[in-house]
């Protein structure tokens, strides 16, 4: 299914916390074995690093006022996402509570809810972050389309108010292992890997979800640093 291109933006940048930050963590806290504690004085003594990554364009898909829910699949067929993502202040590397993660991406097929006449909400929701600043979604692995790669879309919103537009992108091996099963083995070969992705080129390699592995399915976590305002 052919889809326009999106075209990169540029604004306040995010930050993509480092280390155990996206390492694969569902959850995320400060290393009491460092000397300089959490909060502000960490960051100023370099114990805790978060690193600058670029905002990535919204894309033309999204769609407002998406329903609060965990699930987002509505019993649509694909490899079993089970996702976690943290939600941390940019200034402190501190979680942030309540923080709503706002996330949409394609079906296993390559389609999007809610535009082009497509129906239904499928592969759209919207995620409050807990005490740990930890949003959890369940999800299909995303198909891909003509002129891309394979990647999800994100917003954070902290106190109304957007702080991140970004999207995540996977594993060129983790992909092709995926799309050996079904439904995604009943298209052709996807025409664009993350290298020859425009938008990835452009700041994907610090969006890359760190993904394993679980029962039949997977999970894919990272971390995002944003400024409360």
């Amino acid at each position: 299914m052919d889809k326009p291109l999106e075209t990169p933006i540029t604004r306040r940048g995010s930050l993509l916390a480092l280390g155990g930050l996206a390492a694969g963590a569902l959850g995320w806290k400060a290393d009491a074995a460092l000397p300089a504690g959490d909060g502000p004085a960490g960051v100023a003594t370099g114990a805790i690093t978060c690193v600058l990554t670029p905002e990535l364009t919204e894309g033309p898909y999204y769609v407002s006022g998406e329903k609060v829910r965990r699930d987002i699949t509505e019993g649509r067929p694909g490899v079993p996402l089970a996702l976690a993502l943290t939600v941390v202040d940019a200034s402190t590397c501190k979680p942030i509570k309540g923080a709503s993660v706002d996330l949409w991406h394609c079906d296993a097929l390559g389609v999007y809810s809610g535009v082009q006449g497509n129906t239904g909400t499928f592969m759209r929701g919207v995620q409050p972050t807990d005490a740990q600043g930890l949003a959890r979604f369940l999800t299909v692995y995303p198909g891909w389309y003509t002129g891309r790669a394979v990647h999800i879309h994100v917003k954070v919103h902290v106190g109304g108010s957007v702080v991140h537009t970004g999207q995540f992108f996977f594993s060129d091996a983790v992909t092709d292992a995926v799309y050996k099963r079904t439904p995604y083995n009943t298209r052709g070969p996807r025409d664009v890997r993350d290298s020859s992705d425009s938008i990835y080129r452009n700041g994907g390699n610090k969006s890359l979800l760190a993904v394993r592995k679980s029962g039949t399915g997977y999970v894919g976590t990272i971390t995002m640093g944003v400024h409360r305002s």
